[in-house]
């Protein structure tokens, strides 16, 4: 067996549980896989470890020899982001543009700063010296809140539109802006990158407005092209080419692809679906939309087994995992600093409810990105309290993504329902 032939099957894998969750344990989608996942990363390692089992032990091998970098972070990725974007509502977005900008770029960098620091001594605190440098990278990586995770549990559960809005879009594009972060600061950390503030100032804004600016000459072809287009298979055709060319293009010029997608999948999904639609009529609109909503589906429950099967190649030590599960409210303090600081202001010019840094803060959801990120740190080049650091943050990132997903993800249900209750009685 082989890596392709073991994606082909966790891809059955994943259509599986998603279809039993629907009658036994009928939890949010994301979460039903991802605590599938982790259920069987769990029985793997039983496996290796306790049995010797040579099946396990040959996925394993197999899972070692995958290139999560190239495969998350430079291959699904942009069809996810791409996917996502499409779903938002541009109108609503406008409405929350302040808003969504102050998040996403104060938010993400405040937050990557505050795990920095407060990292930088827990770690030491228990005898894992680890750099600063490196721990303002695990503060890069965990920092931006996963649109694939987020969307996904936000649209299912019908949050207020302002809420939402400003959930799905600050976690599109803070997703775009973390990845800058996290290249910026892996280049001075691992590349000899010149740490000046010019030479940073020139790698973050270089990537990120040229993965917008990309974006939009992507959107400007793309419209032009699907409006012109007489046959529906032939601008599902090119949509497709977005985040296909268009995403390794922007990987290739060294440009932000994750931007590059939010932003072209925004403008497609309003502008130009609203001029199709005048041209076509509703149905072969329709057609395209439902085609990525299931595309959309699949590669979300697909990355949560896949990253679930990351964890079993590596060694794990309980001191890891508890580095892990103390770094959790670690995470969720800086989320609630660096969202909460904004809303101080915000509500002098706006009202808003009452719990919105709440939701922010608690459905703030880290996932596959996170992960993504850690394992694109270059393995054996960093020792830390005898452990090897991509090891090490990987592991911690894995447990507070799974706290995140599964425990945050179960438990955000009561702060929606309690703003939807709120709106309702006003």
């Amino acid at each position: 067996m082989n890596a392709w032939y073991l994606i082909c099957f966790l891809s059955a894998l994943a259509i599986f549980i998603a279809f039993a969750n629907q009658y036994i344990l009928k939890m949010q989608t994301t979460i039903a896989i991802t605590t599938g996942s982790v259920v069987i990363s769990l029985l793997l390692i039983l496996a290796v470890k306790l049995l010797g089992d040579s099946t396990a032990l040959e996925i394993t091998q197999i899972v070692s020899s995958i290139d999560f970098n190239q495969l998350l972070l430079k291959g699904m990725l942009g069809f996810l982001l791409f996917a996502g974007a499409l779903e938002i509502n541009l109108a609503a977005l406008k409405k929350q543009r302040f808003e969504i900008t102050v998040l996403v770029l104060f938010s993400t960098l405040a937050s990557t700063f505050i795990i920095g620091f407060l990292s930088f001594y827990l770690f030491a605190a228990l005898g894992f010296a680890v750099p600063f440098i490196y721990c303002l990278l695990f503060g890069a990586l965990i920092s931006p809140t996963d649109p694939i995770a987020v969307l996904a549990i936000i649209k299912q559960m019908r949050a207020p539109e302002g809420i939402s809005v400003q959930v799905e879009g600050e976690s599109l594009f803070n997703d775009g802006i973390g990845l800058v972060i996290f290249t910026t600061i892996f280049a001075v950390a691992f590349l000899d990158t010149e740490a000046s503030v010019a030479g940073i100032a020139e790698l973050f804004f270089v990537d990120a407005l040229g993965g917008i600016a990309f974006g939009l000459v992507i959107a400007l072809v793309g419209h032009y092209l699907i409006i012109n287009s007489r046959d529906v298979n032939i601008r599902l055709l090119l949509t497709l080419t977005i985040p296909t060319a268009g995403f390794a293009a922007a990987n290739i010029w060294e440009i932000s692809g994750a931007l590059a997608m939010v932003t072209s999948g925004i403008l497609l999904g309003n502008i130009t679906r609203t001029k199709a639609t005048e041209r076509t009529g509703p149905e072969d609109t329709r057609y395209v939309k439902d085609f990525w909503h299931a595309t959309d589906s699949f590669l979300n429950a697909l990355l949560f087994l896949i990253i679930g099967m990351l964890i079993v190649t590596m060694p794990i030590s309980l001191a890891e995992i508890g580095l892990g599960l103390l770094m959790v409210p670690v995470v969720l303090l800086a989320r609630f600093i660096s969202v909460g600081t904004p809303f101080v202001v915000f509500k002098k010019f706006r009202k808003y409810d009452k719990h919105s840094v709440k939701i922010l803060t608690w459905g703030g959801l880290r996932g596959g990105l996170a992960l993504a990120m850690a394992a694109a740190i270059p393995r054996d080049q960093v020792i830390v309290g005898g452990s090897d650091l991509h090891n090490l943050l990987v592991i911690v990132t894995y447990v507070v993504v799974i706290f995140s997903i599964i425990v945050q993800g179960l438990t955000i249900s009561p702060l929606i329902h309690s703003s939807i209750s709120a709106k309702q009685q006003n």
